[in-house]
């Protein structure tokens, strides 16, 4: 297993594990322009040459920043690939000086694990929802907003 820093070769990879997710409404589409432009914030976990994991690490407000984008094939997970995914994320967030990570998740009890805490969604900066609008589930959102403070 090794986790690093996406390049943009491995974009078709990333952009099929989300469509997975995203066609299951459990995880926000996003196009290949969308994902080559956010290159630099996503992390990948690749094995034999397969990317099998992402998530991407947005910086959203002076001290705070989204895990977003975190997914792992279905027949790679409950093998650590998504807590060093998100360790990976929180490694960079204190690199940054960032001290709030927050994400937008369905899979409250594997990161909950990882320390972060349910929050309310209107503690988070207006900024966040810029990308709400192209979520089907508009305005009607049903994801619960966790925070992690480092």
């Amino acid at each position: 297993m090794i986790i690093r820093k996406a390049t943009v070769n491995d974009i078709p990879g990333i952009k099929s594990i989300i469509d997975l997710y995203a066609k299951q409404e459990k995880m926000l589409p996003r196009s290949l322009s969308e994902l080559y432009e956010f290159t630099r914030s996503f992390y990948v976990c690749e094995m034999d040459n397969d990317i099998v994991g992402c998530c991407a690490l947005q910086v959203s407000w002076e001290d705070m920043a989204e895990v977003m984008s975190f997914a792992v094939k279905p027949e790679y997970r409950e093998q650590g690939i998504g807590t060093e995914l998100i360790n990976a994320c929180l490694k960079e967030a204190k690199e940054l000086g960032i001290n709030n990570v927050f994400t937008l998740t369905y899979a409250v009890p594997f990161f909950e694990k990882q320390g972060f805490e349910k929050i309310d969604k209107q503690e988070l900066p207006h900024k966040v929802w810029s990308g709400c609008i192209k979520c089907p589930k508009f305005p009607n959102c049903d994801e619960v907003a966790m925070l992690r403070t480092i």
